[in-house]
């Protein structure tokens, strides 16, 4: 298959390179990164100027954009033709409310709306010797257990030393937000505030912090489907 690669922290990311090496076991490989580091861009894309791309070898480039317009400008504008996305390896955990920001997650959507397989994936941000010693594992459950059948899009992260592969759905807050204000100038800060329950290891933000890998399904649909199949029944 044809393996389109993407991350958000740049096309000089450590991450990148052992991505695209894991990769190369399972299929052709194309790379499209953002130049420069775009974590927490979440889904944004440039709508209103021009910028830059190169190609730096076959099937090599940098996009000085969101990894977003990575996807789309693979897509849309180089005319590239691909089975399935990789996004990573992003160190550090893309589990609960981050799933929202992170650029890492974002590419995956944008995945969603041209129809293509996507896995995103994360790691401890101290090591990336779980995503190492495990990529492989991670591959063959997934292809074992047909859970493409089920979905397009997962989120996988990888603690340092798992002990196992769970599914798992999205938790909530894993960060205790604060700002720290000088003057007229203020930066967002957050401490990891990990919910750690073994009886939770459904919850992706509880299975890493249990030393499991997480594999959780996503969707790019907004709706609320609970909400809109209850309002269609009393409208009826």
């Amino acid at each position: 298959m044809r393996i389109l690669i993407t991350n958000d922290d740049g096309i000089n990311a450590t991450g990148l390179d052992l991505l695209v090496e894991k990769a190369k076991k399972y299929g052709d490989v194309i790379v499209v990164a953002p130049k420069s580091e775009r974590s927490a861009t979440s889904h944004a894309i440039n709508v209103r100027d021009y910028f830059e791309f190169k190609q730096l070898a076959d099937n090599y480039y940098y996009v000085d954009s969101t990894p977003g317009d990575c996807i789309r400008f693979a897509y849309y504008g180089l005319k590239l033709d691909f089975d399935i996305i990789f996004s990573g390896v992003n160190k550090g955990f893309n589990v609960g409310e981050d799933i929202w920001y992170s650029g890492t997650l974002a590419a995956i959507f944008e995945s969603d709306s041209l129809k293509k397989k996507a896995i995103a994936f994360s790691c401890d941000r101290n090591s990336f010797n779980g995503f190492i010693t495990n990529f492989d594992n991670v591959m063959n459950f997934i292809k074992e257990n047909s859970i493409f059948n089920y979905c397009k899009l997962l989120n996988v992260n990888f603690p340092v030393n798992p002990k196992g592969i769970k599914i798992t759905r999205q938790g909530g807050c894993n960060f205790d937000t604060y700002f720290d204000i000088d003057g007229d100038k203020a930066i967002q800060m957050g401490r990891p505030q990990f919910e750690n329950d073994v009886n939770k290891l459904e919850v992706d933000t509880c299975c890493v912090m249990n030393d499991y890998i997480s594999i959780t399904p996503l969707t790019g649909d907004r709706t609320n489907l609970d909400a809109f199949r209850n309002i269609q029944k009393e409208l009826k």
